[in-house]
């Protein structure tokens, strides 16, 4: 499905994106086009239209997202919505248009009820409401998921849907205000550290616990979906292994060499109480197991920041 396709790789120049046009380079795709937010607003039906006349793609994987954090999302709740149902809205419908080969939508573990059995399984995906604070991104997102299922019912195209848990690495956002909890601690850390600062805060009790899966083992899961699985069902990626905030806390301050004290702000939130996947599926229908543990890759990523901050 890959050896000289033209695939299309929305989000192809952001932090999971720019690892998987690697590897999808790497695996003998023939040419990637990677849209450019100022050329195509992908909310935009127009848009999207001229994308797919401009690069004739034989593939589309959708990775573009308007995200960030539990305090972005709970300042752009709207935007959060209507920017991620609109670019799948268009792209989807466009894909039948154009009897497009193959359509890999990226969706969110976001998407999951908020007290959703653990570990989490694929069939309990609409057994419950999203958390709140992520919950218009979630829901958004699992809507693609109907959309394309509907699809290959009514049109036959073929379409894929991947629930991938929260992602790390280096190139990931580290701005405080929008980035995911990985990145802000480690920045956070590392100044501290450097400017000697007595202590960091950091969100909620540390009680909430969630799933971490390195960006390149994301990267590899999307190549060897796109590759080998041809399905309507959803499939988690992830490590199926899970860690409480307090203990991703207590680890980033050891691998930086952070010497201060942590300060809980119990007036933020905490998300999602759990996060761990059952990642059965993945291993069955397209081989993948991810094989970088989160000391190692934390360990990259710290050091991918303090020669890029």
């Amino acid at each position: 499905m890959i050896a000289d396709k033209r695939i299309v790789v929305t989000g192809g120049a952001g932090f999971l994106g720019s690892f998987l046009c690697g590897q999808l380079e790497a695996a003998g795709a023939g040419e990637l086009f990677i849209p450019r937010r100022a050329d195509y607003d992908l909310t935009e039906q127009d848009a999207v239209r001229q994308l797919y006349a401009d690069a004739n793609p034989d593939l589309v994987i959708h990775l573009a997202a308007e995200v960030g954090g539990i305090g972005a999302n709970r300042s752009n709740p709207g935007r959060y919505f209507y920017a991620n149902m609109a670019m799948g809205l268009h792209l989807i419908e466009e894909a039948r248009r154009q009897r497009l080969e193959k359509f890999v939508q990226v969706g969110t573990v976001c998407a999951y009820p908020k007290f959703a059995p653990v570990p989490f399984r694929e069939e309990d995906l609409w057994n419950g409401y999203p958390e709140e604070t992520n919950a218009p991104y979630g829901v958004a997102k699992k809507s693609l998921l109907v959309m394309l299922q509907a699809y290959r019912q009514q049109y036959g195209l073929n379409g894929i849907y991947l629930l991938p848990v929260n992602l790390y690495g280096p190139r990931d956002n580290f701005d405080l205000e929008t980035s995911h909890v990985i990145p802000a601690l480690i920045r956070k850390f590392i100044t501290a550290r450097d400017e000697n600062a007595p202590e960091v805060a950091a969100w909620g009790t540390g009680s909430a616990s969630r799933e971490f899966l390195y960006v390149e083992d994301a990267a590899r899961a999307i190549v060897s979906a796109t590759e080998m699985f041809n399905g309507d069902q959803p499939v988690n990626v992830g490590t199926s292994h899970e860690i409480t905030i307090r203990e991703l806390v207590e680890l980033i301050a050891k691998l930086t060499r952070y010497e201060g004290n942590v300060v809980w702000d119990t007036t933020k939130p905490d998300g999602q109480p759990r996060r761990k996947l059952d990642t059965t599926k993945a291993a069955q229908l397209f081989d993948f197991e991810a094989g970088t543990a989160l000391e190692e890759g934390l360990t990259k990523t710290i050091g991918w920041w303090e020669n890029h901050q």
